[in-house]
């Protein structure tokens, strides 16, 4: 599962090592996303993710996990409420129009990270207590040292809020989840995607191509 791990991921996945094997070991069988997809927002070398998107943990839904944050297979129908949510904002902000390819934002520079990394299958938060927490913690650090704090972070819902402290020196743009539970207060109208081009372009950085 650590094949497609990009080689810059390095120093983090050697430092977390102990821990990394101690979460797999605890995997369950009925483990979402499937193994060779876990580690999939780590195929990118941390340089060149500019943006950052904290999720909670995957779709419960085994056909929708992808090991992405939000993000489906291609094709997938009826999407999630949460991402038809993450469409209508971004339609709502930038005019845009999304198929639901939300995938196709990581080639952009967008790291679509979960706070935790599985789940089982249909139960949401099922791997809360493995301790994926700490190891995106430690990511989160990580991609920030090596961006040198070029990097704007966008949290939605409290899961993602959690890691403010390690983004110090980074853009934060956060809000309450797109879940259809809280979305209507305040995910609508907080116009993510524009202030995060915004601030990409305060710190010289290239704008994120949002299509999707």
């Amino acid at each position: 599962m650590f094949d497609l791990v990009h080689p810059d991921w390095q120093g983090l996945f050697n430092s977390q090592q102990e821990l990394l094997l101690e979460i797999i070991g605890a995997l369950g069988e009925d483990c979402v996303p499937i193994s060779n997809q876990i580690f999939r927002a780590f195929e990118v070398s941390p340089r060149d993710y500019r943006a950052l998107i904290i999720g909670q943990d995957p779709y419960p839904n085994p056909a929708h996990a992808t090991g992405l944050a939000f993000a489906v297979p291609k094709g997938t129908r009826p999407l999630p409420p949460s991402l038809v949510n993450i469409i209508s904002e971004l339609e709502s902000d930038l005019g845009m129009k999304c198929q639901g390819e939300i995938a196709l934002w990581q080639q952009s520079g967008v790291m679509l990270l979960n706070r935790h990394l599985t789940t089982r299958a249909n139960q949401t938060g099922a791997d809360f207590k493995l301790g994926w927490d700490r190891f995106t913690r430690e990511a989160v650090r990580y991609l920030v040292e090596q961006r040198q704090g070029k990097l704007v972070a966008i949290l939605w819902g409290s899961k993602a809020q959690e890691l403010r402290a390690e983004l110090s020196g980074a853009k934060v743009i956060s809000s309450v989840h797109p879940s259809p539970l809280s979305a209507y207060r305040g995910f609508f109208g907080s116009k993510p995607f524009s202030r995060c081009n915004q601030a990409l372009l305060e710190l010289g950085e290239e704008i994120i191509d949002w299509s999707c």
